[in-house]
C-alpha cells in the first residue's frame, strides 16, 4: 500500500499537463475505482477545464482544475499514474485517461483497491478538508500524540500508528521504522507510553516522514542503508542497531518486524 512518500512521487508524474487543459475524457465508469462517483459529473466537469494544481495528504491526492473542480485519487495497492503520448491507446488497467494537447494523463490500477472522487463546486472538498493536518507541519504537535494515544491507549501502538485520521500517510514500514527508532515494542499500548518516549517518538514520526519525502518521493529511491526498512523483511535480517535476529508477527492488523532485543 503507498504511503507518504510513494503518494507524493505519483503525484507528480502528472506535472507536465500543469496549465493544460483537458481535451477529453476516458474512463471504465463499471470498475470499482469509481464506487459511489458520477462518472458523468466527472467527465463533464473536466472536458475543456485547466489543470491548475495538485498536492498530496496523507494517502490522498488531489487535482484541481478550472470552474472548481476536483480529482482525488488514491492508489490503493496497484495504482499508479503515469504520462503517456498523444495518441495513446488506454490497455486493460487504464482505468482513467485525461487527454490533453500533446499528452494523456493515466490511471491505472490492475487490482482496482484505488478509489476515484470527483467534486465541482466553492472551497475544498469535504473529503479533503477532513484529512487530518501533514506530520511534518506545526500542527502535528506533541499534544496531538499523546491525544491520539489517550483516545486508543489500549490498542497497540503499531495499530495506532497506522491510523490515517491521526497520522496521515503512515503506512506499514514507516510505523515499523518509527518503532524502532524509539526502541517501542510494536505490541504496546498507546496509553501505557510515558512522556519522555512521547517526546522521542513526536521527534521520530518527524524524522521518518521528513526522511521517506527527502528520499523516496523524488527518484522513488529507498531510504538509506541505514535505515531499518532495509532489514524489516531480508531473509535473516538483524537490527541495525544491535545485530540482533528481527521477530516478525501480525500486529495491528499489519505484518510486523521488530527486534527483540532493543524493542
Amino acid at each position: 500500500m503507498p504511503e507518504l512518500a510513494e503518494v507524493e512521487y505519483y503525484r507528480k508524474q502528472w506535472n507536465p499537463g500543469l496549465g493544460s487543459k483537458v481535451l477529453s475524457v476516458e474512463l471504465h465508469a463499471e470498475k470499482r475505482n469509481f464506487r459511489g462517483t458520477d462518472t458523468k459529473a466527472l467527465a463533464e466537469g473536466l472536458r475543456g477545464a485547466r489543470l491548475i494544481g495538485s498536492e498530496a495528504r496523507g494517502k490522498q491526492m488531489a487535482f484541481r482544475f478550472a470552474r472548481g473542480n476536483w480529482l482525488a485519487i488514491h492508489l490503493g495497492m496497484t495504482g499508479a499514474l503515469r504520462v503517456e503520448p498523444a495518441g495513446f491507446v488506454a490497455a486493460k488497467h487504464d482505468h482513467l485517461l485525461l487527454r490533453q494537447r500533446g499528452r494523456a494523463l493515466v490511471f491505472s490500477d490492475p487490482r482496482q483497491f484505488g478509489r476515484v472522487l470527483h467534486f465541482q463546486g466553492k472551497g475544498e472538498p469535504p473529503w479533503w478538508s477532513a484529512i487530518a493536518p501533514a506530520l511534518t507541519s506545526d500542527a502535528f504537535t506533541r499534544e496531538k500524540l499523546r491525544d491520539a494515544l489517550q483516545r486508543h491507549r489500549r490498542l497497540p501502538i503499531k495499530g495506532t500508528l497506522l491510523l490515517q485520521k491521526h497520522f496521515p500517510g503512515v503506512g506499514n514500514w514507516m510505523a515499523d521504522e518509527i518503532l524502532w527508532r524509539t526502541r517501542i515494542d510494536p505490541h504496546r499500548a498507546g496509553g501505557e507510553i510515558s512522556s519522555t518516549r512521547l517526546g522521542e517518538l513526536w521527534k521520530a514520526i518527524r524524522f521518518v516522514c521528513q526522511g521517506a519525502m527527502k528520499h523516496v518521493s523524488g527518484s522513488f529511491s529507498d531510504p538509506p542503508r541505514a535505515w531499518f526498512y532495509h532489514q524489516r523483511w531480508a531473509a535473516g535480517g538483524k537490527c541495525p542497531r544491535d545485530g540482533a535476529g528481527l521477530k516478525r508477527a501480525t500486529v495491528g492488523g499489519r505484518t510486523t518486524a521488530w527486534c527483540p532485543k532493543c524493542q
